[in-house]
């Protein structure tokens, strides 16, 4: 029988529930808890819409990989708190949001979700390797486009990306990508280098933008192909087409490293044997304690309900 595995982004999903849900959804001691409860109800409909029969909640043990930093300083430098009562090299985040992780966490161990992240690792690169280690069909669930890289038909692997707050989703296979981008999967990391993205200090080529660089990577075949046709006088290449990714040499040797998710990252023991999604709680009495300290109420309901099915 083939199982459907479902990877779900978690640090992208709990920042657009701590967005998408009022900060006046609190627990009964008045702490904010709209991360957590709102996270419940998305895993909520997406069991219930997509009947997953394995699922991985995939977190970001190093937000920040210092390998990655190495190659890109830049990388993700903008995100990083100046002063932090975690120290230096945390990540800013809302205050209200940094306490209700470890909640999050506590809750899909009582639910017996499984969780998962790499020393030395984000958490596209713990789906990566996941996907690839899957036999059947994936859903990679994220609000980050990089994970498009992952999309593989052949493979049966899509993104099913957030387009409206948490309610709508849009369905990412090779199709869509090529209409949306241009490009495949493994392109679209290509295409990203290109492009860049501000969001995660990656500088991209200046002057070559999503579109460009989707014309240049179908015309020269892909990236290697791009920046052998530098050195062909008579490819087909604008003078200042040339000269920016000329002056760019030194990015594009290094920043395919940085911005390709990896696919073979050491992880502890069988993951995807222990990633079987359950239909009644692990440990209903820690759960029930924490559905009373946390008021985690209708949410809560919602998701037993969905895993019972």
């Amino acid at each position: 029988m083939t199982r459907r595995l479902m990877l779900l982004d978690t640090a992208s999903l709990y920042f657009r529930a701590y967005f998408g849900v009022p900060e006046t959804v609190r627990a009964p001691d008045g702490t904010p808890v709209n991360a957590v409860r709102g996270l419940l109800d998305f895993i909520a409909r997406l069991v219930a819409d997509h009947r997953p029969d394995d699922l991985v909640a995939c977190l970001d043990a190093d937000w920040r990989p210092a390998w990655r930093v190495e190659l890109i300083p830049s990388y993700k430098a903008h995100r990083v708190a100046e002063e932090s009562p975690e120290g230096p090299g945390a990540e800013t985040v809302p205050d209200t949001l940094t306490p209700q992780v470890p909640v999050i966490e506590e809750v899909l161990d009582a639910l017996g979700i499984a969780r998962l992240g790499a020393p030395g690792y984000e958490a596209d690169d713990v789906i990566g390797t996941l996907s690839h280690r899957a036999a059947g069909p994936v859903d990679i669930v994220t609000g980050d486009r990089d994970l498009f890289q992952l999309i593989d038909d052949a493979r049966a692997v899509r993104v099913l990306y957030p387009v409206k707050g948490m309610s709508t989703l849009a369905a990412y296979d090779e199709a869509a990508l090529r209409e949306k981008y241009g490009v495949n999967g493994p392109g679209y990391a290509e295409l990203a280098v290109l492009r860049g993205d501000p969001s995660d200090g990656l500088p991209g080529v200046p002057g070559i933008g999503e579109k460009t660089a989707a014309k240049l990577l179908a015309g020269f075949g892909d990236l290697a192909g791009l920046l052998a046709a530098l050195d062909d006088p008579a490819a087909a290449l604008t003078p200042a087409q040339r000269r920016r990714l000329t002056e760019a040499r030194d990015y594009l040797a290094v920043a395919p490293r940085v911005v390709r998710v990896a696919t073979d990252v050491p992880l502890p023991g069988h993951p995807l044997r222990t990633a079987t999604l359950p239909r009644t709680p692990r440990h209903p009495d820690a759960l029930e304690r924490l559905n009373q300290r946390w008021g985690l109420g209708g949410s809560l309901t919602r998701l037993l309900s969905a895993l019972l099915g």
